[in-house]
């Protein structure tokens, strides 16, 4: 005889068995982020295409050697397309074959037999055999409940990053698993039966923890998760894959936004939907590779920290003049040779960094920043400070080391607030009179100007608050008299100086020292410049006596 046929317990098992070897079922999130990145990866390889054709041809290259390489350009954007567009293609066959399962699993339901007649075929079973009706039963009944997932589109928790397909999970009090088989007893209700458990149930795990690097469609199912949870906070520092080098569009669906960090990846640019962040209030985007900027940048009104430093920026959008407030702007290591006039517009920023750079100037209107309280431009080009800059009556901190400044503005007597300048390693000529009118200054460094400097201002010491000033390695020879008023100065430096005055061991001595040594010598000075009155002699006195005796005596006879 053949073997006999499968029976309903066993063809439900085998059907259990194919189930479970399924990978977890992606989440609603998932899906629709990957269905929506492979919409942006179609747009961004077709504008990668459009700039490799608008590309210009050398007259000196070969007509052959520049076609060969646009068919290079064009293949490897093909070739990134379809390893970014794998793991989304991936995913929703996942989700087909789910679906298709789903719709296999509904049709095995309705070939079982229904509620009553299990009951009443069960009561002929005895021993073991009693079991394989209910096990029927409650196997229709799990696989029926099994289908419903994606039919009730029930929301996946946003605390877990992968869903779990629970839904035709009938949990009881006491549950033991037998082979994927739950088998329960609750008491005071009869016998449930076996029941068909989700075999791709895994704990969820948070996607970025642990050293592990989102991918693209990571990257693209957490903002789809953190969209529908509302999140306020966003923090991918050092988180993304080395090939991320867009984001998805759907980051513009993060309107309750206030914290983004994208720091220290590998962005090259920024999709224009950034703009939907309206309640954005900190960004920070440092250390990528950013190359320009979207116009929809000034859309984030509500911004108040923007850190672009160590990027690729060469120009700011004109948008830029609507982030009115604005209050801190890191533009620090880019490739910026100018800063638009808009600047100006900025009317709430306190701190602004637009150290190395290609800068040779600053715009006028900065002056026009009134709330600037921080201004840090080293390493650049400038040739010059604008006198502008003597408008900011709020600027507190001031450094534009390394330069080419030969002078400093003629305004700096109208910074009421400055504390501490730093103009080392420039060409300054001369320091103008109008700074020692700056006299909240509390630390000044001068240092490093080399062969151009060859003294300090007459009036440093209106600078009473002054505590640091470094001078060194510059050509100064004497300190001017005012010197000596400087009483709170604690730390000076003057080495690689040819000073004279004061002489070198009193230098060495410190600052106080060298305040005491300036007093006294300006003290002593005035001393010697006083007339000393001569003790007359005896026979000076009598002639004196004499001749004041005829005048007196000629007076009285003229009178006379």
């Amino acid at each position: 005889m053949g073997s006999s046929g499968k029976s309903n317990d066993e063809i439900v098992e085998e059907i259990m068995r194919i189930h479970r070897c399924l990978p977890t079922r992606p989440s609603i999130e998932e899906v629709e982020a990957a269905k929506a990145l492979i919409g942006n990866l179609e747009k961004e390889d077709q504008l990668k295409l459009d700039a490799i054709t608008r590309q210009n041809k050398r007259k000196d290259v070969p007509e052959e050697l520049f076609r060969i390489l646009q068919e290079m350009q064009r293949n490897f954007v093909h070739f990134q397309s379809k390893e970014q567009k794998w793991e989304a293609l991936k995913l929703l066959d996942l989700e087909n074959v789910h679906s298709l399962f789903d719709d296999l699993i509904q049709r095995a339901s309705k070939c079982l037999p229904s509620k009553s007649q299990a009951n009443d075929n069960s009561a002929s079973f005895s021993g073991s055999s009693s079991l394989s009706s209910p096990t029927t039963t409650a196997t229709a009944t799990a696989i029926t409940s099994s289908s419903s997932f994606y039919n009730a589109k029930e929301p996946v928790k946003v605390s877990e990053m992968l869903s779990r397909d629970d839904s035709y999970l009938n949990k009881a009090k006491a549950t033991f698993l037998v082979d994927g088989i739950g088998v329960g007893l609750r008491s005071g209700d009869a016998l449930l039966g076996p029941k068909i458990v989700d075999s791709t149930l895994k704990a969820a795990t948070t996607s970025g923890q642990d050293g592990e690097k989102l991918s693209l469609i990571k990257l693209a199912s957490m903002i789809e998760v953190s969209s529908k949870k509302g999140s306020r906070e966003l923090i991918l520092k050092n988180k993304l894959s080395d090939q991320v080098e867009w984001l998805p569009d759907s980051i513009g669906k993060l309107s309750s936004l206030i914290t983004l960090d994208l720091s220290e990846n590998r962005i090259t640019v920024l999709p224009t939907t950034i703009g939907g962040l309206l309640s954005l209030q900190k960004l920070d985007l440092h250390s990528n590779r950013i190359v320009e900027l979207p116009d929809s940048i000034g859309d984030l009104l509500n911004l108040v920290y923007l850190d672009l430093s160590a990027n690729n920026l060469k120009l700011l959008p004109a948008s830029f003049a609507r982030l009115a407030h604005l209050q801190e702007l890191d533009l620090s290591s880019n490739m910026l040779s100018v800063l638009p006039e808009t600047v100006g517009s900025l009317v709430s920023l306190k701190k602004l960094i637009v150290e190395t750079n290609d800068l040779e100037e600053l715009p006028h209107t900065i002056g026009q920043c009134t709330s600037l309280k921080e201004l840090r431009a080293d390493y650049n080009r400038l040739k010059a400070l604008p006198e502008a800059v003597g408008r900011i009556e709020s600027l507190e901190i001031l450094s534009a080391r390394y330069n080419n400044i030969r002078q400093l503005p003629t305004t700096m007597s109208s910074l009421t607030s400055l504390k501490e300048l730093n103009v080392s390693f420039n060409e300054i000529e001369a320091i103008p009179e109008s700074l020692c009118f700056a006299t909240t200054l509390v630390k000044l460094n001068i240092s490093n100007n080399f062969a151009d400097l060859r003294s300090l201002p007459r009036s440093i010491g209106n600078l009473e608050l002054l505590e640091e000033l470094d001078m060194s390695n510059n050509q100064i020879r004497m300190l001017p008299d005012s010197f000596r008023m400087l009483s709170s100065l604690r730390v000076l430096k003057t080495e690689g100086n040819p000073l004279e005055v004061p002489p070198g061991n009193i230098a060495e001595k410190g600052a106080q020292a060298v305040v005491q040594y300036m007093a006294n010598l300006v003290a002593n000075r005035d001393v010697k410049a006083q007339p000393v009155k001569k003790k007359k002699s005896w026979a000076q006195i009598c002639c004196f006596s004499r001749s004041n005796k005829r005048q007196r005596n000629s007076v009285d006879y003229v009178n006379a």
